[in-house]
């Protein structure tokens, strides 16, 4: 039957479309339209129609230009024949399934060929089949229904089901034959939906049951129908409510009460008999699914148990709404109501709110400076709800009772300082009323911000520093260091020289970094010329207003051994230190001979002059005393010795790296009256030239006794200045060979130095960078207990 309705179908829409591709084919052929139409289920291979014949395009010709059905779906339903031009069925169509719906229903293909590239557009509308029969959700319904039931009560029956469109679903419904009921078919939206309406009284006693059949039609050729079977059960007349012993019921009990406690019994009676008269209880429908979570009820005591938790901050009471229905049919219902009332226990603590906070505050910020505003809560009521709050820990903040209860200010209540104290940690403490009480706790963490109240600090008052001369120029001699206790900006620390001593202007030769205090000599000192000199240094912080102090700095210049030797006698001439003596031969063992006589403008070591015989013609005849330059006679004279003899005397210091002058000295022997007379000649020819020495010696003695007064009259004023503690050092002796020439002591800090010459004394210590020639002497103003 299909097979031959789809032919007559295809003749149909051969002719019904044959216009309207003849005006494409002679119209215009590129991006053309054609609509078929077929019914569903129509077999795999059926021609729906020729495409290449409705488009007018040339059959030979299809398979070079690769006629086909272009399409999205990865199971395509139609497909062409590229011999023929023929739209092909490719599988069995379900309309049902493809379109779900009872409207129209197509599909949309793309028909593509090449060269040139033209795009068809083909859409074949699926037409319906009446292949389905309309179904019923279930096969049998049950309905209930007490004699006493009026006529015109109204019944809802199932309604059928039919995936067909259009005219083929479901059309109408009807019923078996019978005296009681009819159908009514009322029209919801595209849907029909059938009722039972009782059209006569029933009587249990003549027929307690009934059996109805309802028939659901399409309207599809051939007809399809589907059925209901319905049960009808005539009911007994129960004509009396349970009645409650009580219309409202009123309970309390404390919110804390353990799940399963039994809150109430209420009780219903019946006198209907047998099941008309059996009650059960219920908690009414209509009643909150909280409510719901929270109660329960035993059917058939009446007892009403609690279930979970109740909370009198939640809620102070509950209304239940009880049902009693009996065991009639059909049953009769009637309600009262259990008033539940929740007594409140302490079982919340404290809660505590920051309302504003600043976890920054000034540590200059004034007493009753207000940080923090907070409030607290409580959700008990009554004395549990009641507050009592402070801070536990010992901090320079207070609480603030507002004018509005369980409202407070954190304040401070003294002053702050965060050089001492730079972070508190607050923990304040809120606890209830209640019994036993309840408390909850919160901590509040407070930075101070700094403000520049610190100056910068050096460790001492007067800082010693010691230079060595013939230092680099631009080279960094020393540091200072200053600190402040600020932070930040406050604590950043600009170093300049403030003012030096008069006539001396220090900036000319000493610069200061001003960020990290590096003090830079600009020039090279010479301790023959300056041995010491001050300076005050500000250090000065980068606060608003900014805050300073200072410092004074003395410099002390060490000696380096860089003054050569020079030789006072014999006189230097032409470069060369040369003189003659003459002696008798009758000279004795131990007579003095000259005397070589030199000086250093250095101190100390460096300072300290040792005499050598470097060459000499007879090593048995002259002596040379190394610290005093005196020449003396090893023995008397012989008639066999020369009578000339050349002394080399080589005068060299003692510093580290030794600088040296020489001196010749020729020694003639002649008779002894010969040496008288020359002596009286040259007593007379040599006394402009020791006058000349003298002259020289005098002023030497005068600059170095200045100097000792000076030296003197430094070391006074420092030791007056400074305190009475010193310290000493010992170690163990170092072996010089020589002996004192001269001594300089001066105090410097709390040390007292002594500027020696090779051979010192116990208890004294070399200082570092001295080149040795400068010891620490122990202090005599100890206790007995130091050596002495």
């Amino acid at each position: 039957m299909k097979e031959k309705r789809g032919c007559k179908t295809r003749s149909f829409v051969f002719l019904f479309f044959l216009h309207s591709t003849l005006l494409l084919f002679f119209g215009e052929r590129a991006l053309a339209e054609l609509r078929y139409s077929i019914p569903e289920e129509m077999a795999t291979g059926t021609v729906v129609g020729n495409v290449a014949k409705d488009l007018g395009l040339d059959r030979s010709s299809l398979s070079d230009r690769r006629f086909r059905v272009v399409t999205g779906a990865t199971d395509a339903y139609f497909e062409v024949n590229a011999d023929n031009g023929d739209l092909q069925v490719r599988r069995k169509i379900d309309r049902e399934e493809l379109c779900q719906g009872s409207g129209a229903c197509s599909i949309e293909l793309k028909v593509l060929v090449e060269n040139p590239l033209e795009v068809h557009y083909v859409v074949v509308e699926i037409t319906d089949v009446n292949d389905h029969s309309p179904i019923f959700s279930q096969k049998k319904q049950l309905f209930e229904i007490a004699e006493h039931s009026s006529p015109g009560t109204r019944f809802q029956l199932h309604a059928a089901r039919d995936p067909d469109a259009g005219i083929n679903s479901v059309r109408t419904y009807t019923l078996t034959s019978n005296e009681h009921f009819e159908l009514d078919i009322v029209q919801s939206d595209d849907e029909k939906i059938p009722f039972l309406v009782l059209k006569r009284s029933l009587d249990r006693e003549q027929k307690n049951k009934h059996f109805l059949i309802v028939t659901a039609v399409d309207g599809g050729k051939p007809i399809k129908s589907g059925t209901l079977n319905v049960s009808i059960i005539v009911l007994d007349i129960n004509d009396n409510r349970p009645m409650f012993s009580q219309d409202t019921y009123n309970v309390e009990i404390y919110e804390n009460v353990p799940s399963g406690t039994i809150v109430a019994r209420v009780n219903a009676t019946d006198p209907d008999e047998g099941t008309n008269g059996e009650i059960e209880y219920s908690l009414s429908k209509t009643l909150a699914s909280k409510v719901s979570d929270i109660f329960e009820m035993d059917r058939l005591s009446g007892q009403i148990k609690l279930k979970g938790p109740v909370n009198y901050e939640e809620s102070e009471i509950y209304k239940i709404e009880i049902e009693a229905s009996d065991k009639g049919t059909p049953p009769l219902t009637s309600r009262c109501r259990v008033v539940v009332k929740i007594k409140d226990v302490n079982d919340n603590p404290p809660i505590i709110e920051v309302t504003s906070f600043s976890n920054k505050v000034s540590e200059d910020s004034k007493p009753g400076t207000v940080i923090s505003l907070i409030s607290v809560m409580d959700k008990d009521s009554g004395v549990n709800g009641k507050i009592i709050l402070h801070i536990t820990n010992n901090v320079p903040f207070e609480l603030k009772p507002s004018y509005k209860e369980n409202t407070y200010s954190v304040v401070t209540k003294g002053l702050l300082d965060r050089e001492e104290v730079s972070h508190y940690e607050i923990t304040i403490k809120a606890t209830d009323c209640g019994d036993p009480p309840l408390s909850s706790f919160r901590t509040f963490d407070i930075e101070l911000s700094d403000v520049n109240d610190n100056s910068p600090r050096f460790e001492q008052s007067l800082l010693n520093f010691y230079l060595i001369e013939n230092n680099i120029a631009g080279a960094s001699v020393f540091s200072l260091k200053a600190t402040d206790n600020d932070v930040d900006e406050n604590a950043v620390i600009q170093y300049k020289i403030a003012r030096a001593e008069k006539d001396k202007p220090v900036s000319s030769f000493m610069n200061i970094n001003s960020e990290n205090g590096d003090v830079t000599a600009l020039k090279s000192f010479d301790f023959e010329r300056l041995k010491s000199f001050q300076f005050q240094v500000v250090a000065t912080d980068g606060g608003s207003p900014p805050l300073s102090s200072n410092v004074t700095v003395k410099v002390f210049i060490l000696d380096q051994n860089d003054n050569v030797p020079v030789i006072l006698y014999p006189v230097s001439s032409n470069g060369s230190a040369q003189g003659v003596e003459e002696i008798p031969r009758n000279i004795k063992a131990g007579d003095l001979v000259t005397k070589v006589r030199a000086y250093d403008a250095d101190i100390g070591y460096n300072g300290w002059l040792l005499y050598s015989l470097q060459r000499v013609s007879d090593h048995s005849l002259f002596s040379l005393d190394r610290y005093t330059g005196q020449i003396r006679t090893l023995r008397s004279l012989t008639e066999t010795d020369e009578a000339e003899h050349r002394l080399l005397v080589l005068v060299k210091d003692n510093g580290n790296v030794s600088l040296s002058a020489t001196a010749t000295v020729t020694v003639k022997l002649v008779e002894p009256k010969e040496a008288f007379a020359a002596s009286d000649v040259k007593s007379v020819a040599t006394m402009d030239e020791e006058d000349n020495v003298t002259f020289y010696l005098m002023i030497t003695l005068g600059s170095v006794s200045l100097l000792f007064i000076i030296s003197i009259v430094v070391l006074i004023a420092m030791q007056c200045s400074k305190s009475t503690e010193y310290t000493s050092k010992y170690l163990q002796e170092t072996n010089y060979d020589g002996t004192l020439c001269h001594s300089i002591q001066y105090r410097s800090g709390d040390k007292r130095y002594m500027l020696v010459g090779p051979r010192m004394s116990i208890g004294s210590t070399i200082v570092p960078g001295s080149h040795a020639n400068t010891l620490v002497l122990p202090d005599r103003r100890h206790t007995s207990g130091e050596v002495r």
